[in-house]
Protein backbone atom coordinates (compact mmCIF):
# COMPACT_ATOMS: atom_id res chain seq x y z
CA UNK A 1 0.00 0.00 0.00
CA UNK A 2 1.29 3.24 -0.94
CA UNK A 3 1.91 6.55 1.32
CA UNK A 4 -1.19 8.10 0.55
CA UNK A 5 -2.91 5.69 0.37
CA UNK A 6 -1.94 5.36 4.07
CA UNK A 7 -2.15 9.08 4.62
CA UNK A 8 -5.01 10.82 2.03
CA UNK A 9 -6.42 12.97 5.34
CA UNK A 10 -3.35 14.25 5.85
CA UNK A 11 -2.19 14.91 2.52
CA UNK A 12 -6.03 16.55 2.26
CA UNK A 13 -5.47 18.74 5.03
CA UNK A 14 -2.18 19.90 3.79
CA UNK A 15 -3.59 20.89 0.21
CA UNK A 16 -6.28 23.05 2.23
CA UNK A 17 -3.74 24.91 3.90
CA UNK A 18 -1.45 25.75 1.17
CA UNK A 19 -4.37 26.86 -1.13
CA UNK A 20 -5.36 28.91 1.66
CA UNK A 21 -1.94 30.44 2.29
CA UNK A 22 -2.38 31.11 -1.74
CA UNK A 23 -5.80 33.32 -1.39
CA UNK A 24 -4.57 35.45 1.52
CA UNK A 25 -1.28 36.07 -0.25
CA UNK A 26 -3.47 37.14 -3.14
CA UNK A 27 -5.78 39.34 -1.23
CA UNK A 28 -2.91 41.21 0.86
CA UNK A 29 -1.11 42.02 -2.54
CA UNK A 30 -4.08 43.58 -3.77
CA UNK A 31 -5.06 46.06 -1.00
CA UNK A 32 -3.04 48.97 -2.57
CA UNK A 33 -5.34 48.53 -6.22
CA UNK A 34 -8.82 48.67 -4.20
CA UNK A 35 -9.27 52.43 -5.29
CA UNK A 36 -7.62 52.16 -9.27
CA UNK A 37 -10.00 48.99 -9.79
CA UNK A 38 -13.11 50.27 -8.34
CA UNK A 39 -12.98 53.75 -7.84
CA UNK A 40 -14.06 53.51 -4.17
CA UNK A 41 -12.90 56.85 -3.17
CA UNK A 42 -15.11 59.60 -3.44
CA UNK A 43 -13.34 62.53 -4.66
CA UNK A 44 -15.77 65.10 -5.46
CA UNK A 45 -19.65 65.79 -5.53
CA UNK A 46 -21.69 65.61 -8.80
CA UNK A 47 -20.45 64.40 -12.69
CA UNK A 48 -16.96 64.26 -11.22
CA UNK A 49 -18.10 61.72 -8.28
CA UNK A 50 -18.34 58.47 -10.24
CA UNK A 51 -19.44 55.96 -7.27
CA UNK A 52 -22.94 58.33 -6.87
CA UNK A 53 -24.59 59.74 -9.77
CA UNK A 54 -26.29 63.23 -9.03
CA UNK A 55 -25.25 63.09 -5.29
CA UNK A 56 -25.61 66.80 -5.71
CA UNK A 57 -29.40 66.30 -5.57
CA UNK A 58 -29.24 64.66 -2.19
CA UNK A 59 -29.15 67.90 -0.14
CA UNK A 60 -32.53 69.78 -2.35
CA UNK A 61 -33.94 66.52 -2.33
CA UNK A 62 -33.54 66.62 1.81
CA UNK A 63 -34.71 70.67 2.21
CA UNK A 64 -37.64 69.96 -0.20
CA UNK A 65 -39.00 67.31 2.28
CA UNK A 66 -38.69 70.26 5.04
CA UNK A 67 -41.04 72.48 3.39
CA UNK A 68 -44.67 73.17 4.45
CA UNK A 69 -46.80 71.70 2.29
CA UNK A 70 -50.08 71.81 4.06
CA UNK A 71 -53.17 73.09 2.36
CA UNK A 72 -54.66 76.53 3.31
CA UNK A 73 -57.98 78.08 1.95
CA UNK A 74 -57.56 80.64 -0.47
CA UNK A 75 -59.48 83.91 0.47
CA UNK A 76 -60.59 87.04 -1.43
CA UNK A 77 -60.53 89.33 1.97
CA UNK A 78 -62.83 87.21 4.51
CA UNK A 79 -64.70 85.32 1.66
CA UNK A 80 -63.54 81.56 0.63
CA UNK A 81 -62.25 80.79 -3.10
CA UNK A 82 -62.96 77.22 -4.67
CA UNK A 83 -59.89 76.14 -6.29
CA UNK A 84 -61.78 75.21 -9.27
CA UNK A 85 -64.36 77.65 -9.83
CA UNK A 86 -63.10 80.72 -7.96
CA UNK A 87 -65.62 82.66 -6.73
CA UNK A 88 -69.77 81.04 -7.43
CA UNK A 89 -71.49 84.04 -9.02
CA UNK A 90 -75.27 82.72 -10.07
CA UNK A 91 -78.00 83.90 -12.66
CA UNK A 92 -81.51 83.90 -12.09
CA UNK A 93 -83.47 82.53 -14.91
CA UNK A 94 -85.75 85.67 -15.17
CA UNK A 95 -82.13 87.82 -15.95
CA UNK A 96 -79.91 84.93 -17.13
CA UNK A 97 -77.18 87.93 -18.07
CA UNK A 98 -76.70 89.43 -14.62
CA UNK A 99 -74.48 87.53 -12.77
CA UNK A 100 -75.21 87.51 -8.74
CA UNK A 101 -72.56 87.71 -6.26
CA UNK A 102 -74.21 85.63 -2.86
CA UNK A 103 -72.18 88.35 -0.35
CA UNK A 104 -73.37 91.04 -2.36
CA UNK A 105 -76.00 92.94 -0.21
CA UNK A 106 -77.53 94.68 -3.28
CA UNK A 107 -77.67 91.36 -5.18
CA UNK A 108 -81.53 90.08 -5.60
CA UNK A 109 -82.40 86.77 -4.67
CA UNK A 110 -81.28 83.96 -6.29
CA UNK A 111 -84.54 82.19 -4.71
CA UNK A 112 -86.98 84.37 -3.73
CA UNK A 113 -87.67 85.15 -0.68
CA UNK A 114 -84.39 83.22 1.16
CA UNK A 115 -81.38 85.88 0.97
CA UNK A 116 -78.44 84.93 -0.71
CA UNK A 117 -76.65 84.90 2.35
CA UNK A 118 -78.56 81.93 4.41
CA UNK A 119 -76.81 79.51 1.39
CA UNK A 120 -73.97 80.26 2.19
CA UNK A 121 -73.94 80.46 6.25
CA UNK A 122 -76.06 76.84 5.79
CA UNK A 123 -73.41 75.50 3.35
CA UNK A 124 -76.25 75.35 0.75
CA UNK A 125 -76.18 75.45 -2.61
CA UNK A 126 -78.07 77.49 -4.71
CA UNK A 127 -77.72 76.63 -8.01
CA UNK A 128 -80.14 74.70 -8.78
CA UNK A 129 -83.10 75.22 -9.65
CA UNK A 130 -84.98 73.40 -6.95
CA UNK A 131 -82.86 74.22 -4.16
CA UNK A 132 -85.89 75.53 -2.53
CA UNK A 133 -87.53 72.37 -2.09
CA UNK A 134 -84.45 70.01 -1.76
CA UNK A 135 -84.03 68.50 2.09
CA UNK A 136 -80.46 68.31 2.60
CA UNK A 137 -81.02 66.50 6.32
CA UNK A 138 -83.69 64.59 5.28
CA UNK A 139 -86.73 65.02 7.86
CA UNK A 140 -89.55 65.92 5.45
CA UNK A 141 -89.12 69.71 5.64
CA UNK A 142 -87.65 71.80 2.72
CA UNK A 143 -85.07 74.23 2.59
CA UNK A 144 -87.88 77.00 1.91
CA UNK A 145 -89.41 75.54 4.76
CA UNK A 146 -86.35 75.36 7.47
CA UNK A 147 -85.96 78.91 6.62
CA UNK A 148 -89.52 79.94 7.62
CA UNK A 149 -89.17 78.05 10.50
CA UNK A 150 -85.73 79.77 11.11
CA UNK A 151 -85.12 75.67 11.73
CA UNK A 152 -81.55 74.39 11.02
CA UNK A 153 -81.65 72.67 7.19
CA UNK A 154 -78.84 70.65 7.84
CA UNK A 155 -80.07 68.95 10.98
CA UNK A 156 -82.90 66.45 11.37
CA UNK A 157 -83.66 67.28 14.88
CA UNK A 158 -84.15 71.12 14.32
CA UNK A 159 -87.18 70.85 12.61
CA UNK A 160 -90.54 72.87 11.96
CA UNK A 161 -93.71 72.50 13.74
CA UNK A 162 -94.54 68.64 12.36
CA UNK A 163 -98.18 69.75 12.23
CA UNK A 164 -97.55 71.56 9.08
CA UNK A 165 -96.79 68.08 7.57
CA UNK A 166 -100.15 66.24 8.72
CA UNK A 167 -102.47 64.75 5.94
CA UNK A 168 -106.21 64.40 6.23
CA UNK A 169 -106.40 61.71 3.81
CA UNK A 170 -109.92 60.76 4.76
CA UNK A 171 -112.86 60.09 7.06
CA UNK A 172 -113.83 56.50 8.73
CA UNK A 173 -116.17 57.77 11.27
CA UNK A 174 -119.11 54.69 11.75
CA UNK A 175 -122.71 55.96 11.51
CA UNK A 176 -124.84 53.79 14.03
CA UNK A 177 -128.48 54.29 15.45
CA UNK A 178 -130.56 53.19 18.88
CA UNK A 179 -133.94 51.65 17.81
CA UNK A 180 -136.50 51.51 21.23
CA UNK A 181 -139.14 49.67 20.97
CA UNK A 182 -142.42 50.08 22.97
CA UNK A 183 -141.92 50.70 26.52
CA UNK A 184 -143.72 50.38 29.35
CA UNK A 185 -143.25 52.67 32.84
CA UNK A 186 -140.93 53.98 31.75
CA UNK A 187 -138.69 51.29 30.65
CA UNK A 188 -137.56 50.16 27.11
CA UNK A 189 -135.81 47.79 25.13
CA UNK A 190 -133.48 48.71 22.78
CA UNK A 191 -131.67 47.16 19.54
CA UNK A 192 -128.70 48.93 18.55
CA UNK A 193 -127.12 48.67 14.34
CA UNK A 194 -124.59 50.31 12.35
CA UNK A 195 -123.45 51.27 9.00
CA UNK A 196 -120.74 48.56 9.01
CA UNK A 197 -123.18 45.87 9.93
CA UNK A 198 -122.66 45.80 13.75
CA UNK A 199 -126.13 44.38 15.77
CA UNK A 200 -126.62 44.14 19.42
CA UNK A 201 -129.76 44.61 21.62
CA UNK A 202 -131.03 43.91 24.55
CA UNK A 203 -132.38 40.72 26.55
CA UNK A 204 -135.77 39.82 25.70
CA UNK A 205 -138.69 40.24 27.86
CA UNK A 206 -135.93 42.37 30.00
CA UNK A 207 -136.68 46.41 30.00
CA UNK A 208 -134.03 49.01 30.74
CA UNK A 209 -134.94 51.38 33.47
CA UNK A 210 -133.98 54.57 33.73
CA UNK A 211 -130.55 55.33 34.71
CA UNK A 212 -129.61 51.86 34.15
CA UNK A 213 -126.72 51.00 31.38
CA UNK A 214 -127.59 48.41 28.84
CA UNK A 215 -126.26 46.48 26.39
CA UNK A 216 -124.52 44.16 28.83
CA UNK A 217 -122.27 42.30 26.77
CA UNK A 218 -121.47 42.83 22.94
CA UNK A 219 -121.04 45.97 20.46
CA UNK A 220 -120.96 49.49 22.60
CA UNK A 221 -121.49 46.82 26.05
CA UNK A 222 -122.39 49.22 28.90
CA UNK A 223 -122.10 52.72 26.39
CA UNK A 224 -125.16 53.57 26.59
CA UNK A 225 -127.14 54.80 29.60
CA UNK A 226 -131.16 55.38 29.60
CA UNK A 227 -131.74 58.93 31.10
CA UNK A 228 -135.85 59.00 31.30
CA UNK A 229 -138.46 59.34 28.50
CA UNK A 230 -141.17 62.29 28.08
CA UNK A 231 -143.85 62.45 25.95
CA UNK A 232 -144.57 65.51 23.46
CA UNK A 233 -147.40 66.77 20.87
CA UNK A 234 -146.17 66.75 16.86
CA UNK A 235 -147.90 67.52 14.21
CA UNK A 236 -147.61 64.57 11.40
CA UNK A 237 -146.47 66.16 8.04
CA UNK A 238 -148.30 63.82 5.91
CA UNK A 239 -151.62 63.83 8.06
CA UNK A 240 -151.45 67.27 9.55
CA UNK A 241 -152.73 65.28 12.95
CA UNK A 242 -151.41 65.93 15.88
CA UNK A 243 -150.45 63.28 17.30
CA UNK A 244 -148.58 61.98 20.80
CA UNK A 245 -144.83 60.79 20.75
CA UNK A 246 -142.61 59.51 23.60
CA UNK A 247 -138.70 60.42 22.75
CA UNK A 248 -136.19 58.36 25.21
CA UNK A 249 -133.13 60.69 26.57
CA UNK A 250 -129.83 58.54 26.32
CA UNK A 251 -126.29 59.52 27.33
CA UNK A 252 -123.04 57.99 25.96
CA UNK A 253 -120.67 57.09 28.25
CA UNK A 254 -117.84 56.64 26.07
CA UNK A 255 -114.63 58.53 27.32
CA UNK A 256 -114.48 61.01 24.19
CA UNK A 257 -118.35 61.78 24.05
CA UNK A 258 -118.83 61.02 27.72
CA UNK A 259 -122.19 63.17 28.75
CA UNK A 260 -123.56 63.53 25.16
CA UNK A 261 -127.19 63.38 25.15
CA UNK A 262 -129.20 61.29 22.17
CA UNK A 263 -133.15 61.45 21.69
CA UNK A 264 -134.69 58.59 19.79
CA UNK A 265 -138.66 58.08 19.36
CA UNK A 266 -140.32 54.97 20.79
CA UNK A 267 -140.50 52.96 18.78
CA UNK A 268 -138.41 53.99 15.87
CA UNK A 269 -139.71 52.62 12.78
CA UNK A 270 -137.19 51.02 10.65
CA UNK A 271 -138.08 53.47 8.21
CA UNK A 272 -136.67 56.77 9.87
CA UNK A 273 -133.92 54.71 11.27
CA UNK A 274 -131.27 56.85 8.92
CA UNK A 275 -133.24 60.23 9.99
CA UNK A 276 -131.32 59.31 13.60
CA UNK A 277 -128.31 58.59 12.47
CA UNK A 278 -125.43 59.22 15.06
CA UNK A 279 -121.41 59.13 14.01
CA UNK A 280 -118.33 57.92 16.06
CA UNK A 281 -116.10 60.45 14.17
CA UNK A 282 -112.61 59.15 13.11
CA UNK A 283 -110.28 60.63 10.90
CA UNK A 284 -107.61 58.59 8.89
CA UNK A 285 -103.91 61.55 8.86
CA UNK A 286 -100.56 60.73 7.49
CA UNK A 287 -97.48 62.42 8.76
CA UNK A 288 -95.47 63.56 5.87
CA UNK A 289 -92.50 63.90 7.41
CA UNK A 290 -89.51 61.77 9.75
CA UNK A 291 -89.80 59.01 6.69
CA UNK A 292 -93.26 58.52 7.85
CA UNK A 293 -94.71 59.67 4.70
CA UNK A 294 -97.96 57.44 3.48
CA UNK A 295 -98.10 55.47 6.96
CA UNK A 296 -101.65 55.92 8.37
CA UNK A 297 -102.93 56.27 12.07
CA UNK A 298 -106.33 57.14 13.14
CA UNK A 299 -107.67 59.54 15.91
CA UNK A 300 -110.93 59.80 17.17
CA UNK A 301 -112.99 62.97 17.90
CA UNK A 302 -112.53 64.84 20.76
CA UNK A 303 -109.19 62.71 21.52
CA UNK A 304 -105.65 64.17 22.19
CA UNK A 305 -102.92 62.92 19.87
CA UNK A 306 -99.39 63.02 19.27
CA UNK A 307 -96.85 63.94 16.89
CA UNK A 308 -95.29 61.70 15.51
CA UNK A 309 -97.77 59.61 16.36
CA UNK A 310 -95.57 57.20 18.63
CA UNK A 311 -94.56 59.87 21.11
CA UNK A 312 -95.75 59.95 24.45
CA UNK A 313 -96.00 64.10 24.27
CA UNK A 314 -100.15 64.52 23.19
CA UNK A 315 -100.23 67.93 22.75
CA UNK A 316 -103.27 68.17 19.56
CA UNK A 317 -106.70 67.45 20.27
CA UNK A 318 -109.01 66.54 17.01
CA UNK A 319 -111.95 69.09 17.65
CA UNK A 320 -114.20 67.38 14.99
CA UNK A 321 -114.39 65.56 11.97
CA UNK A 322 -116.20 65.57 9.01
CA UNK A 323 -115.59 64.22 5.44
CA UNK A 324 -114.33 67.24 4.22
CA UNK A 325 -112.60 68.99 7.05
CA UNK A 326 -111.21 68.37 10.32
CA UNK A 327 -110.45 71.11 13.04
CA UNK A 328 -107.85 70.49 15.43
CA UNK A 329 -106.59 72.35 18.33
CA UNK A 330 -103.14 72.87 19.81
CA UNK A 331 -101.01 75.49 21.45
CA UNK A 332 -98.30 77.51 19.73
CA UNK A 333 -94.74 78.00 21.53
CA UNK A 334 -96.04 81.07 22.57
CA UNK A 335 -98.98 79.40 24.72
CA UNK A 336 -101.64 80.91 22.68
CA UNK A 337 -104.85 77.96 22.16
CA UNK A 338 -105.15 78.21 18.48
CA UNK A 339 -107.80 75.98 16.20
CA UNK A 340 -106.78 75.22 12.48
CA UNK A 341 -108.91 73.57 9.60
CA UNK A 342 -107.07 70.86 7.43
CA UNK A 343 -109.20 70.17 3.89
CA UNK A 344 -109.36 66.58 2.91
CA UNK A 345 -106.35 66.01 1.15
CA UNK A 346 -104.11 68.56 2.34
CA UNK A 347 -102.18 70.18 5.19
CA UNK A 348 -103.01 73.14 7.13
CA UNK A 349 -101.55 76.49 6.55
CA UNK A 350 -99.85 77.20 9.92
CA UNK A 351 -99.48 81.14 8.63
CA UNK A 352 -103.18 81.90 8.64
Amino acid sequence: MSWLSKNYEKASLGAALAAALGLAYFGWSKVGGVEDDFSAQVTSVGNDNPAVIDADLIPKAKSSMLLDRSWKQALDGERAVDLFTGIPLFVPSATPDKAIDLLNKDSVPVHSPVPNTWWLENRLDPGFADSPNRDPDGDGFSNLEEFTAKTNPNDDKSIPPLLAKLTYLRDDSLGWVIRPSYGEGGSFPFNYFDLKGGRNKTVTGNLVAPNELFFATGLMANRFKLLGSEVRKEVNPRTTAENEVTYVRIEDQRANKKGVVYEFPAPLSEQRMNEYLKYDRTAVFSLEALGLDGKEFKVEENLTFALPPTSAKKEYTLKSVTPEAVSIEYTTPSGESKVIEIKKGTMPNLGE
